[in-house]
């Protein structure tokens, strides 16, 4: 039957904002389970699987054209067992099916929609459908299944057969020529007009800009640094970014960065905020800084729960009114501004009389030559204040206010490294209240589970769920020295090398060993919209190892970047975060231990002020009381040292050999400003 005695479909007793968009639809939707896939094999049918997400724009029109229409759900329901799936919810349906898709069709995206046999094998698949080709192709798959399927059946286990033999990992020895070969690929798909790489529709990638930092602060190469912060000015001065309220949204539908697609999403704005504050160590550049702090008070200030933790994302708006809380008609300005504060904002932004976006409405973008500061003159910054009072008259877009674990970790990552460089106690309150809202709701029995809403805490957690949250917590450690956090990281990387590793192979699965109900157990390696999980974990356990000296941390870290080694030389510019992991294997990554007397932190405020205002990516630092090389009650990069003359004391280490202690702050900043030459 299409409904349940509640009046709706199977989807009404869910929590995902998604599924629940759809439980009025005359489908007779499944969630994904075994339930779904007993009905198919008792009934005899196909499966129809629909996966999207709830501030997905395209989800959002084929919902209404198909499936809220009783001619689409009469064919559905009649010959198809119909699921809906979150992708949020559940990355791992997502990603093996949308491979089968991608292997079908050579594209892919949301909403994506394809047809399994019963026991769960994909043999068609594509993204978008309007109606009358959907029904059509609808009627054409049930045809085929009614007058026998073996056509379907062998297309299903071929299809299969291809994930399958996906997953095995590539081998060979990983080395730093790698970064050489990303930066001539990134480079030659540069666009040196506007900024970015590759053609329209522009995506930030801040992995690959984060990477080109690197790159140049090893190679001295003026090109490198000229690509990262081209890109990151012409976003932040692009439509892309908010310029009324801060954030940036999930793309430019163009090469300019001019027209987003609207949708705000948190692990977006998380990404983007370390490649601002890392740029701006490196260069001093106030309006890098701006951007970050700014993109963080947005977070504060609409994207954060009362319990401290990060909602997932807002929508682009309404069905034909994707952008309206956004857009402005030069009459509303003229309206709504008096001459003088109009005259202030059209010195600083492009507002076309006729508008740049549909109907005639204006984005804003500002003009490159001015000074990201000149924003704050008085008429230009009250002109903004009523746009934004006014704009919060508005309907505001729908907001997806689950909390997932991953996503959570990224801002919590990008909380404390706005303390750790901007120095502003708020953003460390916020990271701490995330990281503890994690602890307290979503691990039990010293596991991680995936999502939190209404008070439900679901789906065993992914390689990406730890591994983002271990890179937070070391984050966080170094921004407030709070051991517990370190701690916990350790804890869960334990946790994960448990769960996860392929000890075959090398490298980590993307989900655990409990994980029955999907056909493939895959590996992630390449970045997507988010870094893999793979590329994080071999961060992660460099870090670890040069904080705790666990020799097996480098192993597997050594193992994972091996793993993907071929498969890095092919496309490296696919894969900027795991090169991250080999630029830091590859330079001279220093250990900084600061040991203070008891009681006292001395001069070392002034330090940690420098150090993090300083571009040193390859470290890892640790403030305590140093004490006996035998304390196992003590951090293992603290052991062994202590303070001189009762006072601060730094140590700066690669290795774990230290070069002489000193008590002099500017001393040990400059011995640890020191780096290996790459050679382009």
């Amino acid at each position: 039957m299409a409904e349940t005695s509640t009046g709706k479909n199977r989807l009404a007793s869910e929590k995902s904002p998604y599924l629940l968009q759809h439980k009025d639809n005359p489908v007779n939707w499944y969630p994904w389970g075994e339930e779904a896939f007993e009905a198919a094999k008792t009934q005899n049918k196909p499966v129809f699987l629909s996966i999207g997400y709830s501030t997905c724009y395209w989800c959002h029109v084929m919902e209404q054209d198909s499936f809220e229409r009783e001619d689409v759900a009469e064919v559905l329901n009649a010959h198809f067992i119909s699921i809906k799936v979150d992708r949020e919810e559940r990355p791992d349906i997502d990603q093996i099916y949308m491979e089968a898709v991608m292997a079908l069709s050579g594209h892919g995206g949301w909403p994506m929609s394809v047809f399994l046999t019963p026991d769960k094998k994909p043999f068609y698949g594509a993204t978008f459908f309007w109606r009358a080709q959907f029904i059509q192709v609808l009627e054409q798959i049930a045809a085929h299944w009614k007058s026998g399927a073996a056509n379907i059946h062998e297309a299903a286990e071929k299809l299969t057969g291809l994930l399958t033999s996906q997953r095995k990992s590539s081998g060979g020895a990983i080395d730093e020529g790698l970064l050489s070969q990303a930066y001539s690929q990134l480079r030659s798909s540069f666009d040196s007009s506007n900024g970015g790489f590759g053609p329209a529709p522009k995506f930030p990638r801040p992995e690959s800009v984060e990477l080109m930092l690197r790159i140049h602060r090893r190679s001295a190469s003026a090109d490198a640094l000229n690509m990262a912060q081209q890109t990151l000015r012409a976003m932040a001065y692009g439509g892309i970014y908010d310029h009324i309220a801060g954030g940036f949204s999930r793309y430019s539908t163009d090469a300019k960065w001019l027209v987003p697609h609207f949708e705000k999403m948190l692990y977006d704005n998380a990404l983007l905020v370390p490649a601002y504050l890392d740029a701006y160590t490196l260069t001093n550049d106030e309006t890098f800084a701006d951007v970050a702090r700014e993109t963080l008070n947005y977070i504060l200030e609409q994207m954060t729960s009362n319990e401290g933790a990060y909602y997932s994302a807002e929508d682009a708006g309404e069905v034909g009114e994707e952008g309206s809380f956004y857009v402005w008609s030069y009459q509303e300005l003229e309206s709504y501004l008096s001459s003088k504060e109009l005259a202030a904002l059209e010195d600083l932004f492009y507002l076309p009389k006729g508008g740049n976006f549909e109907h005639g409405k204006i984005v804003f973008s500002r003009k490159l030559f001015k000074n990201w500061r000149e924003k704050s003159n008085p008429e230009a910054a009250a002109a903004l204040e009523k746009l934004k009072s006014e704009r919060s008259k508005r309907s505001r877009p729908h907001l997806d206010d689950k909390v997932l674990t991953s996503w959570n970790a990224l801002m919590i990552r990008a909380m404390a490294r706005g303390y750790q460089v901007l120095g502003d106690r708020k953003y460390l309150d916020s990271a701490a209240s995330a990281a503890k809202f994690i602890e307290k709701s979503l691990y039990s029995d010293e596991k991680l589970l995936r999502r939190y809403r209404d008070g439900s805490a679901k789906f065993n957690a992914y390689l990406e769920d730890y591994a983002y949250l271990i890179a937070a917590l070391i984050d966080l450690y170094e921004a407030n020295f709070n051991r517990h956090w370190l701690d916990w990281a350790v804890k869960l990387q334990t946790k994960q090398d448990e769960l996860f590793w392929d000890s075959s192979n090398g490298a980590y699965f993307y989900t655990d060993p409990e994980s029955k109900d999907i056909i493939v157990r895959r590996k992630d390696f390449n970045d997507g919209a988010i870094p893999s999980g793979n590329s994080v974990a071999a961060m992660n356990l460099l870090r670890l190892h040069d904080l705790t000296f666990e020799k097996a941390h480098k192993q597997r870290a050594v193992e994972t970047l091996n793993s993907m080694a071929d498969t890095i030389r092919r496309a490296p510019y696919a894969y900027a975060a795991a090169l991250q992991a080999v630029d830091y294997l590859f330079d001279d990554s220093k250990q900084i231990a600061v040991v203070v007397p008891e009681a006292s932190e001395d001069n070392t405020g002034e330090f940690l002020k420098q150090l993090r205002s300083t571009y040193l990516p390859n470290k890892v630092v640790a403030l305590g009381t140093g004490g006996a090389v035998d304390d196992d009650n003590l951090l293992p990069i603290l052991r062994g040292k202590t303070p001189l003359k009762e006072s601060a004391t730094f140590y700066v280490c690669e290795n774990q050999t230290c070069k002489a202690p000193t008590t002099d702050p500017a001393a040990a900043l400059e011995s640890a400003d020191k780096f290996s030459k790459l050679s382009l």
